[in-house]
């Protein structure tokens, strides 16, 4: 069976310095069992392995057992029906997909070293995280993340990153940290008892009556996914606050906290200390039957390539026109909506693919967003100049290097233009970019034309492929077929110096866009991004040769095309 393993680098060094084995539950224990009286948050204990991140959404998630078991499919056990392997499902780039792992586990000296519950004969949450390392490719790529990474991969849902002082107090899985200023900061600890750069869960939300008082105070509960290093403030665990709440309040709050790694602490001072505030909403297929959950969601997959569809950000007004461009109709407004208001709610979430499993290549995430402007009747690809004179409608509040961007806009009914950009051109990458309404509205990727076809002939080496000009099948040109030839060579080259650099007989593979238009080929992005693969030098430029070259060939399968149809 194939086990599950960090880089061989790190397995060499950790295996050396640990004597790792890879033991299965036999070797572990007597009496091994994948649950003991349901998955609990106090069976989520963090090894070696810096994922706090990943064990404070599996904490979020225990306290759903609805979507618990979508992610731990139930009745799995070490004993009936037990075949050596277990499986768990997550929500991956618009699809819930299963994942299976044999139960063979990292130990050091018979115990586990990553993940495990404080019952050492438990396994669920040591497999649910070695499930999850194997989505990702390995044990290393789970080093450092977001918790809303792990929320949404647990529910299908949209996240939303909130400075503390702006956030709204809703949510279904909610997750909190505290800024780092540096490097040196992460998980460095505070006066009080917190910890900066490290992830909490946020397990509930009380409010008592003050004894003598007329007023009422907010408390928040949060979880430490190492089990120690809790609040020393106003409201731990034997501070002179639980004095002023009544005996009945004290007892249930008290019982609340099921763990030693759980505490309270007044929402006032968790405003005062926590800067940032995770939250991932559910989306209509999170929670089957739930009326609350009305919102209309669709799905786009995209890719920016590097001199044709990565065109960067507004910055760059050379290229930005390139970037994929989807086309959003809003259709009613909302209910809610004031007299003469019209408004349509929705929010855009664009997240890039695959990023944590190409960590040992580079930078782990590129620096993504996104703009919406009207469409204004315009029905194709939106072209250069109308983004020099027109202002975007909406947009993200700014770039980041995360997996996913997301913000919520109330927009007037209409159509729209939505640009995915990275902030940087030529920065290639896929990405899904998902559109929540809370009206019926349509969202496609727009084309410039729905005309497509084969295009192999693209790679051919041959200047002229059978059937691109001549058509007797000789080989050969007559005199017509020269004639023909040469008014269009006439044609592409005057087309070819309006979009010329400076005498240099080249043009930008993004200026390549506008000539094959204005020649009459009007192309899907899948040949765009072809021709700038197959013509474009390193620096991005087309020369003269390979321009025609490439307008020899598109008239060869336009023709082709047009005799087939």
């Amino acid at each position: 069976q194939l086990l599950l393993n960090m880089t061989s680098h790190e397995v060499s060094a950790f295996s050396a310095h640990y004597r790792t084995l890879w033991q299965g539950h036999q070797e572990i224990c007597d009496d091994p069992h994948f649950i003991i009286d349901g998955a609990s948050r106090t069976d989520i204990c963090q090894g070696e392995l810096g994922d706090c991140w990943l064990l404070a959404a599996i904490a979020c998630l225990t306290l759903n057992e609805k979507l618990l078991y979508r992610v731990i499919p139930p009745d799995q056990s070490f004993t009936e029906n037990y075949a050596g392997i277990f499986h768990f499902q997550f929500w991956r780039y618009g699809e819930w997909i299963d994942v299976v792992v044999d139960d063979r586990i990292p130990t050091c000296r018979d115990q586990l070293v990553f993940t495990k519950s404080f019952r050492k004969n438990e396994f669920w949450s040591a497999l649910l995280e070695k499930a999850y390392a194997k989505l990702h490719g390995s044990y290393e790529a789970l080093k450092g993340g977001n918790t809303l990474e792990a929320m949404e991969d647990f529910t299908g849902g949209v996240t939303e990153f909130f400075e503390l002082n702006e956030a709204p107090q809703q949510g279904s899985l909610m997750g909190c940290s505290i800024d780092v200023s540096s490097v040196a900061e992460v998980e460095s600890r505070m006066e009080q008892g917190l910890v900066r750069g490290h992830a909490y869960s946020i397990i509930a939300l009380e409010e008592c009556d003050e004894v003598d008082k007329d007023t009422r105070v907010q408390l928040i509960r949060l979880r430490n996914p190492w089990g120690w290093v809790l609040w020393k403030g106003p409201w731990c665990a034997n501070s002179k606050e639980w004095s002023t709440i009544s005996i009945a309040d004290r007892e249930n709050l008290k019982k609340q906290t099921v763990e030693e790694s759980e505490f309270w602490m007044s929402f006032a001072d968790f405003k005062r200390y926590y800067t940032k505030l995770e939250i991932c909403n559910l989306t209509p297929d999170a929670l089957q039957g739930e009326e609350r959950s009305s919102w209309t969601v669709s799905v786009n997959e995209g890719r920016w390539v590097r001199g044709s569809s990565a065109g960067g950000c507004r910055n760059y007004p050379d290229s930005f026109w390139t970037n994929p461009q989807y086309w959003l109709q809003l259709l009613e407004e909302d209910d809610d909506s004031e007299e003469g208001e019209q408004l349509c709610s929705l929010v855009v979430s664009l997240m890039q693919k695959g990023r944590r499993m190409q960590k040992n290549q580079g930078p782990r995430f590129l620096t993504i967003g996104f703009s919406i402007y009207e469409m204004r009747g315009k029905h194709q690809h939106l072209q250069k100049d109308f983004f020099l004179y027109t202002a975007s409608k909406a947009k993200c509040k700014t770039y980041i290097n995360l997996r996913e961007v997301t913000e919520r806009f109330r927009l007037p009914p209409g159509e729209y233009a939505l640009i995915p950009t990275t902030f940087e051109p030529h920065q290639e990458g896929d990405f899904i970019l998902r559109v929540f309404s809370e009206k019926d509205s349509l969202s496609d990727h727009y084309l410039s034309t729905s005309f497509t076809f084969t295009c192999v002939g693209i790679y051919r080496s041959s200047v002229f492929p059978n059937g691109s000009i001549q058509t007797d099948g000789t080989g050969k040109l007559n005199l017509q077929e020269f004639k023909h030839l040469w008014k269009k060579i006439k044609q592409w080259q005057a087309i070819f110096k309006k979009h010329m650099k400076d005498e240099q007989w080249s043009i930008s593979s993004f200026d390549m866009r506008n000539a094959v238009n204005e020649a009459g080929f009007h192309l899907n992005n899948q040949l765009y991004n072809i021709i700038a693969l197959r013509y474009a030098d390193n620096k991005l430029n087309i020369d003269f040769d390979s321009y025609i070259c490439c307008f020899i060939r598109l008239e060869g399968m336009f023709r082709k095309s047009r005799v087939f149809s």
